[in-house]
């Protein structure tokens, strides 16, 4: 009897260490309160633009996009896509991937892909293109962005017009103040040229100002618009969400963020209210790159 509980013991000690639950998610609402995915889909669908920030290279973080994607659509067929990973002079040539008139692999070669486009954002694209729903090429051109770094907003007013249809209408207001841009001239500005330490944060602004304009133009009023971007983007209700409400002040917005930490019991101190619904994710989740 001794040798067989001798022999017992063990087992169940192996047992119950592989019994325990390993989260590779947890949802937790504005407050950290547990929350689950039904609810992120509930509210989702009950807003006119849905934020999602992501981190961009978090395998799962891609796959909770693509699942409250196709529950969106599951509940309303007319819902439209957007995402900064494509970039507004790109716009005419990703309709003619979405209607067939290009190949993928013609997309592929003239868009300016990100090295996770296969992964991460074809299904996205390829869930649009199943339902014949516009997916909206929504960020400023990389190298306008590129001139505020150097120039400053004042950058953007040499532009040819043409070139001006790719950016929000200028000029277009920037608080500084606001937290997120003031942590970028802190942190980056501090090692860019003298008196060019604001211009990072600009270059910024000038992204959230030309994504908040497109998803403005082209959201509909009987179904969400739902838009994928970095999670610094809209976190604390700063960056897009400010400048949709600099816009229209009365429109219903979600916004989701991501974070990764090693303790997943709860959410820390400075991620707590990032959004209205914060994905927390392992920090050894699997990465997409």
């Amino acid at each position: 009897m001794k040798k067989s509980l001798i022999l017992i013991i063990p087992l169940c000690v192996s047992f119950i260490s592989f019994s325990q639950d390993i989260p590779s998610y947890r949802i937790l609402d504005k407050n950290g309160n547990a929350a689950d995915f039904q609810q992120l889909i509930d509210a989702s669908n009950q807003h006119q633009v849905v934020l999602f920030g992501e981190l961009h290279n978090n395998a799962v973080g891609h796959w909770l996009q693509l699942k409250l994607s196709e529950a969106m659509i599951a509940a309303n067929s007319e819902l439209v896509f957007g995402a900064e990973m494509f970039e507004a002079d790109n716009q005419l040539l990703l309709n003619e991937y979405l209607n067939g008139t290009i190949t993928l692999a013609q997309f592929e070669t003239e868009g300016k892909m990100w090295n996770n486009f296969k992964t991460d954002y074809k299904p996205l694209l390829d869930l649009a293109k199943m339902h014949n729903r516009p997916f909206v090429a929504t960020n400023i051109p990389r190298r306008y962005a590129s001139v505020v770094n150097k120039q400053g907003l004042g950058g953007l007013d040499k532009l040819d017009a043409a070139a001006k249809n790719y950016i929000a209408p200028l000029p277009f207001e920037i608080d500084l103040e606001l937290p997120g841009y003031k942590w970028m001239i802190e942190t980056m500005g501090a090692h860019a040229p003298s008196g060019q330490s604001a211009n990072i944060a600009m270059a910024q602004a000038s992204k959230d100002a030309t994504m908040a304009h497109f998803i403005v133009q082209n959201m509909r009023e009987d179904a969400p618009f739902i838009h994928y971007h970095g999670t610094f983007h809209s976190n604390n209700f700063e960056g897009i969400y400010w400048y949709l409400k600099q816009s229209r002040a009365d429109m219903k917005i979600l916004t989701i963020a991501m974070v990764e930490q090693e303790d997943m019991a709860k959410l820390s101190e400075e991620n707590l209210g990032l959004a209205d619904f914060t994905i927390l994710l392992p920090a050894d989740s699997p990465k997409s790159y």
